[in-house]
C-alpha cells in the first residue's frame, strides 16, 4: 500500500510531495491519507479469484471525493484480465463470469449477493448498485474497436486519460462514512477482480476532493500509487491500525 499526498490549493493549483501513505506525521498536515487496497479471495465456477476493493482514506470530517483520473501503469498488460459478473447489456451473457464482456458502470452490477462480489466496477463512493451517480469522463478508448464508453471488460491504455466521476457532486455520495463496508474514514473508488497468482500491478490515480460536500473551489488534487496483489508486512499492518486509531481519535 502507497501513496502520495497533496495539501491545500484551489483545484488549478496541483503541488504534489512524494511520502509514504501509512506515514502518519505527514497526515496531520493533509486531509488526504492515501489509498488503501484490501482483499478477498474467492472460487466460482471453478475459477478462483482475488477481489481487491480501493479506497481513499482521509482525517477530516466531511473530505469528498468528486473525480479520479490519470490512472496508468508501467505495464500495458496490467489493464487487461480483469473478471466482471454484471448486467453489462447483452442479455445472453448479463450476470456470467467473464473476461470477454462486462462494464466499470458501478450502476450495473446485478445482484448484491451473486454478481456484486465478483464484479470489476468503478465508483467514487457509495456502493455498487442502481442508483450510483458515477459516471465516465474523458477518453475510454485506447485505439482498438471500442466506443467511447466504459463498457467494455478492460481499461484504456491511453496515458490516463480516462476517467470516472460523481454527476451529481452536491449527494454526498464520495464523502467518507458514505461508502458501505468500509471505514468511515474510507472513500471506495473501485473493486478489480482478478484471478488467483496473477502478477502484481502497480497504477498511479489522481483524486479531486474537497472538504465540505459540495464541489466549490477550494477543492485538492492528490495523486499517488495503489498495489493489487501486494501483501502487506506485520510492520506495515500495525502501522495501518495506527493510522486508523488516530483517524478516529481526530474524528472526537
Amino acid at each position: 500500500m502507497k501513496g502520495s499526498m497533496l495539501s491545500g490549493g484551489f483545484c488549478g493549483s496541483v503541488l504534489l510531495a512524494g511520502v509514504a501513505a501509512l506515514s502518519v506525521g505527514a497526515a496531520a498536515h493533509s486531509s488526504f491519507v492515501g489509498y488503501f487496497v484490501t482483499s478477498t479471495t474467492a472460487t466460482v465456477g471453478g475459477q478462483n479469484l482475488v477481489i481487491y476493493t480501493l479506497a481513499a482514506r482521509f482525517d477530516g470530517y466531511h473530505d469528498t471525493v468528486f473525480s479520479a483520473d490519470n490512472m496508468v501503469a508501467a505495464n500495458t498488460g496490467w489493464f487487461t484480465g480483469f473478471w466482471h459478473k454484471d448486467n453489462h447489456g447483452n442479455a445472453a451473457t448479463n450476470g456470467i463470469l467473464s473476461q470477454i464482456n462486462g462494464t466499470w458502470d458501478p450502476s450495473k452490477t446485478g445482484s448484491a449477493s451473486a454478481n456484486r462480489p465478483f464484479d470489476s466496477y468503478l465508483t467514487i463512493g457509495n456502493q455498487a448498485r442502481a442508483g450510483n451517480t458515477t459516471e465516465p469522463t474523458g477518453v475510454w478508448s485506447d485505439g482498438n474497436d471500442y466506443p467511447v464508453t466504459w463498457a467494455r471488460p478492460d481499461l484504456p491504455d491511453n496515458s490516463g486519460l480516462f476517467g470516472w466521476v460523481n454527476k451529481e457532486s452536491d449527494n454526498g455520495q464520495g464523502a467518507v462514512g458514505n461508502s458501505p463496508g468500509l471505514p468511515l474514514t474510507d472513500v471506495r473508488l473501485g473493486q478489480f477482480v482478478l484471478s488467483e497468482g496473477h502478477d502484481t500491478r502497480t497504477f498511479s490515480l489522481t483524486i479531486k476532493y474537497g472538504r465540505e460536500y459540495s464541489l466549490s473551489e477550494d477543492c485538492s488534487f492528490a495523486t499517488g500509487e495503489f498495489t493489487l496483489g501486494a501483501i502487506p508486512t506485520p510492520g506495515a499492518i500495525a502501522l495501518l491500525a495506527l493510522s486508523g486509531i488516530m483517524s478516529r481519535s481526530r474524528r472526537r
